[in-house]
């Protein structure tokens, strides 16, 4: 199988800048499309941002023009630089991976943007 831990989140003022890792280990052949979701309490689980195994990105409406999302494959890693954060961007951040048409999550970092 394939484990995902994510790592960079933590408390910052509105405004300021997050970026959260995810790193891929395990039975690692060819990873394709690397996902950022993200879920506030109470609140449906948003995906925030994709990027594909050709580098093509996408993301929501929310977070267009101030996030951004990367990968390294050599490290097997993924990342969500953010900027200009907004108290609304406070929630538990997931990133997810497929590969062979398994899909796996990893187990989520809190990110808190204060006012």
């Amino acid at each position: 199988q394939v484990q995902l831990v994510e790592s960079g989140g933590g408390l910052v003022q509105a405004g300021g800048s997050l970026r959260l890792s995810c790193a891929a280990s395990g039975r690692i052949f060819s990873i394709n499309a690397m996902r950022w979701y993200r879920q506030a309490p109470g609140k449906q689980r948003e995906l925030v941002a994709t990027i594909t195994s050709s580098g093509r990105t996408n993301y929501a409406d929310s977070v267009k023009g101030r996030f951004t999302i990367s990968r390294d494959d050599a490290k097997n890693t993924v990342y969500l630089q953010m900027n200009s954060l907004k108290p609304e961007d406070t929630a538990v951040y997931y990133c997810d991976a497929n590969q062979f048409g398994a899909r796996y999550w990893g187990q989520g970092t809190q990110v808190t943007v204060s006012s």
